[in-house]
């Protein structure tokens, strides 16, 4: 079973200025298809072969790993972007400013430590665990999946995310990128946790307080 290469959610040059569609042309076409592309070369006539994306990731090492993570981790990354960005829903809103006490000290930290993870790789919005909120520096192809935490929301800070339109200028780019996150996707990944680990939320889960009204704005958004 072979590893898709998964379409744009939305036109090449729909997020520009932001992510201009000279990127995104370069980023999707050359970079991400080469992920996808060597993942199916390497799990082609093994074990590997039958299994999703996560299983691979979870059971790989090496550059297996490496290159599966990164299909995951791009594709979450287009995901993450919307051509029509709609304000936070208030629920959403709450749950991050339960975790990090305001927006602007969540959007302040992410910022930061996307804007000053050495190197290449991650900057990621993640549902730990405990059910709490968390932004973590992963580097190179790491990815939440490892950790089994959920993840929510990725700006991926490779240069060749970035580095024709903004140069090295990496923090003027994530602030940018702010502009365009699809909070609506956000919200989506915390309620499709509760539908994969039960359709009953957890006795006494905190987070089970949001997800009817994470869950009913956004299909009130679709």
């Amino acid at each position: 079973m072979a590893i898709e290469f998964p379409k744009l959610p939305y036109d090449m040059d729909a997020l520009s200025p932001v992510i201009t569609k000279e990127i995104i042309e370069y980023h999707y076409n050359k970079h991400h298809k080469a992920y996808v592309d060597n993942t199916n070369r390497l799990i082609s006539g093994t074990e590997f072969e039958d299994m999703t994306l996560n299983d691979i990731i979870l059971n790989s090492d090496g550059a297996l790993f490496n290159n599966a993570a990164q299909a995951f981790n791009h594709e979450f990354y287009w995901l993450c972007m919307t051509p029509d960005p709609k304000p936070i829903n208030k629920k959403m809103k709450d749950l991050i400013e339960r975790d990090f006490g305001s927006f602007d000290d969540f959007k302040e930290e992410f910022i930061q430590k996307a804007a000053t993870l050495f190197g290449s790789g991650w900057c990621w919005l993640e549902l730990n665990v405990d059910e709490k909120l968390i932004i973590t520096q992963r580097s190179n192809a790491d990815t939440p999946i490892i950790d089994h935490h959920k993840a929510l929301l990725t700006c991926d800070v490779w240069e060749h995310a970035y580095y024709l339109e903004y140069k090295n200028e990496r923090k003027r780019y994530i602030e940018s990128w702010f502009e365009i996150v699809d909070w609506d996707f956000v919200a989506s990944n915390i309620v499709d946790y509760y539908h994969d680990l039960t359709e009953v939320c957890r006795q006494n889960s905190e987070l089970c307080d949001y997800i009817d009204e994470l869950q009913n704005q956004n299909e009130v958004n679709s």
